[in-house]
């Protein structure tokens, strides 16, 4: 049985079910209370509410459940902190991880995933797609790669004196059903403009959206998917997977793919911005092709119908 933290949560969800395609038994830890989302709806999963930062709470899952592997995505950074908070929030997040490390020796695990991001790249060497062995910077602009950054070299010590096999998963930009808006990329706010009708709200992006813009986009099924495959592939070769589509989706090229099904819909944005001269963030998946036979399902116009479609059918995210 798999526990997945924070598996009732987008990229969770979706985590989920690809793992229960592939035959396996779920068991999810939630820290609120929520029900089966549409795609797990009429599933068998188990749901353990728990905080990961209650070690207590976290190592009882095992005794109610055999745990057999764990691919953890709930949150490990402070959300939102202040000179009051910033002390606390990190121990927390700290916590967090080392109770999931502490519960994966314990329940003697095959193996540990962990999220990180592509936003471990921001500030390193972009001149082509970007390898798990690039140089990163140590520094950060925001929190979440800092924290990420953190976990995975706090991951290798610990898998290098416990023996434990913990894997980290560089998640690039992800979109699609149960998601939500992001201020990194605008494809969550164009399609959800395309499905009511309406002009794009882009005010929540860390600054304006230019049709240029572009990163490496990846349909969070597919997302689920590859992250299912590497929990459960028979060897892995690397500790370090990206994981994404391979490949730079524009603006420009999401507002086209866009109006394939909705010819109407207002998504087309200005052009200018640092999109022609500044290469876009894209990975190299050459590692998780190889060590799990990966393939991506979704090109950029097949993801933008189905999600389209999903929100038009009556679901709000």
């Amino acid at each position: 049985m798999i526990l997945v933290t924070g598996g009732l949560g987008f990229i969770g969800s979706h985590t989920v079910r690809a793992l229960l395609d592939l035959g396996e038994d779920c068991v999810v830890a939630q820290r609120s209370a929520r029900e089966l989302p549409a795609i797990l709806a009429g599933e068998r999963v188990a749901v353990e509410q728990a905080d990961i930062t209650d070690r207590d709470a976290v190592l009882a899952i095992g005794r109610r459940h055999d745990i057999t592997g764990i691919v953890h995505l709930a949150m490990s950074h402070p959300w939102s902190a202040t000179p009051d908070t910033a002390v606390e929030g990190t121990r927390r997040a700290l916590d967090g991880l080392l109770n999931i490390v502490q519960a994966a020796q314990e329940w003697g695990v095959r193996r540990l995933g962990v999220a990180s991001t592509i936003g471990v790249y921001f500030g390193a060497e972009n001149d082509g797609p970007l390898r798990e062995d690039a140089p990163l910077p140590l520094s950060a602009p925001v929190s979440i790669p800092t924290f990420k950054k953190v976990g995975e070299m706090l991951g290798g010590f610990l898998a290098d004196t416990t023996g434990i096999d913990i894997v980290d998963y560089r998640i690039s930009g992800t979109w699609g059903p149960l998601g939500h808006t992001e201020p990194f990329f605008a494809a969550p706010a164009l399609i959800h403009a395309a499905a009511r009708g309406t002009a794009p709200d882009l005010s929540h992006l860390m600054g304006p959206a230019f049709a240029e813009d572009g990163i490496d986009l990846n349909y969070v099924p597919d997302t689920g998917r590859a992250l299912a495959l590497l929990q459960l592939a028979d060897k892995l070769n690397h500790r370090t997977y990206n994981v994404g589509s391979g490949r730079a989706t524009t603006n420009a090229q999401l507002a086209e793919a866009i109006k394939k099904v909705a010819p109407d819909a207002q998504v087309d944005l200005p052009s200018g911005g640092d999109g022609g001269g500044t290469p876009p963030l894209v990975l190299d998946i050459s590692r998780l092709r190889e060590d799990t036979g990966y393939q991506a399902e979704y090109d950029t116009e097949r993801a933008a119908g189905d999600y389209i479609a999903w929100l038009r059918a009556g679901n709000k995210t």
